[in-house]
C-alpha cells in the first residue's frame, strides 16, 4: 500500500485569523477533522450539520482553540433547508474564504429526498450544487477563495459497477436501482461539477476542485457494513486494506483550502491513496491526479449536468 499523502507542516502552521469557513457534515469523520484543524489555525467555521446538537458535542472540544466554531443547521435532504442556511450564514458573514462541500451518503436503501430526487444524488450532489450556487457572491467577493467538493474513488467505477452519469435517468426507473451505481454515479457528479464551475470561475479568483479523501473509519458505511465491523474489529488491520483515520482523511482538503499553488490546478482532481482503482498506478494517489474515468473530462456532460441541476433547484438564485 502507498504512503498516505499529508500536507505540507508549513501548511498545518498557517496563521488563518480572521478567514471563514464553512464546512458541512462537521461532526464526525473528515468534517470534524478539517474543522478542527482550520480552527486550531485560528480561523472560524461555520459547521454546518444536520443534526445541531451532536454538531456542538461533537466540537465542544475546540473551544479553547485559536479560533472559532459556530454549529448552524443544514439538512441535505432538503433544498429549503439548503436556503435557510444561506440566508442565516449571510445574515452574520460578508466574507467566505472556504466552503467544503464535504457530507455525503453512501449506498443507501433506495429512497428520496424531500424534494423527489433519488437521494444519493441529492445529497451528495444537488444540495450542495445548490448550496454552492448560493454562496457564489459571498466566495467572490472573498477572493481568493476555495471551494473542495467531495467526491470518491467510487466516480471512476466501484463494485463491479462503472461510473457513469445517466441525465435520462437519475431515479433509476429505467436501469433498476443499484446502491453502488447510485453511489458511483452521484459521486461522478460531484467531479463533473468542480470541473464546470472552475472553468465558469476563471478569472473570479475562485478556485474549486474535486478530492477522494481516502477510505476513512466514520460512520459513511452504515448501509454496506456495521460500523462497527470497519472502526473496530478491523482497527488492528486498518493498514493492510487502506483505512485511514479521519486526520489524515482531512488531509486532502486542507492541501486544496491551504497549498498556495492548488489554484493552478483549479478544476482538477486530487486524490488520497486508494486500494479500490483499477489501474496500481492510480492507486498512489496524487494531488492532483488525473481521473481514470473518461466521462470526467466530458465538458459536455458537465455541462448538461449543470442545465440539469439547476432545473432540478428550480432556482438558483
Amino acid at each position: 500500500m502507498p504512503r498516505i499523502l499529508r500536507c505540507d507542516p508549513a501548511l498545518l502552521a498557517k496563521d488563518l485569523s480572521g478567514r471563514v469557513y464553512v464546512v458541512t457534515g462537521a461532526n464526525s469523520g473528515a468534517g470534524l477533522a478539517t474543522t478542527a484543524q482550520l480552527v486550531r489555525q485560528g480561523a472560524h467555521v461555520v459547521a454546518a450539520c444536520r443534526r445541531v446538537d451532536a454538531g456542538r458535542s461533537a466540537v465542544a472540544p475546540l473551544a479553547s482553540a485559536r479560533g472559532s466554531v459556530d454549529v448552524s443547521e443544514l439538512d441535505l435532504d432538503r433544498l429549503d433547508s439548503v436556503r435557510r442556511f444561506v440566508a442565516a450564514f449571510k445574515s452574520a458573514h460578508s466574507r467566505l474564504d472556504g466552503l467544503v462541500n464535504n457530507a455525503g451518503v453512501m449506498m443507501c436503501p433506495q429512497s428520496r429526498t424531500a424534494d423527489g430526487i433519488e437521494r444519493q444524488f441529492g445529497v451528495n450532489h444537488l444540495a450542495h450544487f445548490l448550496l454552492t450556487e448560493l454562496l457564489l457572491d459571498t466566495l467572490k467577493a472573498s477572493a481568493p477563495s476555495r471551494v473542495v467538493c467531495v467526491s470518491s474513488v467510487a466516480h471512476a467505477g466501484m463494485g463491479g459497477r462503472p461510473g457513469e452519469l445517466r441525465l435520462d435517468d437519475l431515479d433509476f426507473a429505467v436501469r433498476g436501482y443499484d446502491p453502488t451505481l447510485a453511489y458511483n454515479q452521484s459521486k461522478l457528479a460531484v467531479v463533473l461539477y468542480a470541473r464546470h464551475l472552475a472553468q465558469r470561475l476563471q478569472g473570479s479568483g475562485v478556485s474549486a476542485f474535486s478530492v477522494h479523501p481516502g477510505w476513512i473509519r466514520s460512520q459513511l458505511v452504515q448501509h454496506s457494513m456495521p460500523p462497527f465491523v470497519q472502526n473496530v474489529l478491523l482497527r488492528p488491520f486498518s493498514g493492510l486494506p487502506g483505512m485511514m483515520s479521519a486526520e489524515d482523511g482531512a488531509q486532502t482538503q486542507l492541501h486544496c483550502l491551504l497549498d498556495d499553488r492548488a489554484p493552478e490546478h483549479s478544476g482538477s482532481y486530487f486524490s488520497q491513496v486508494s486500494i479500490l482503482y483499477a489501474n496500481r498506478g492510480d492507486r498512489r494517489g496524487g494531488w492532483p491526479m488525473r481521473s481514470p474515468n473518461p466521462l470526467a473530462h466530458d465538458d459536455a456532460l458537465a455541462q448538461a449536468l449543470y442545465t440539469k441541476s439547476v432545473e432540478l433547484c428550480g432556482s438558483t438564485s
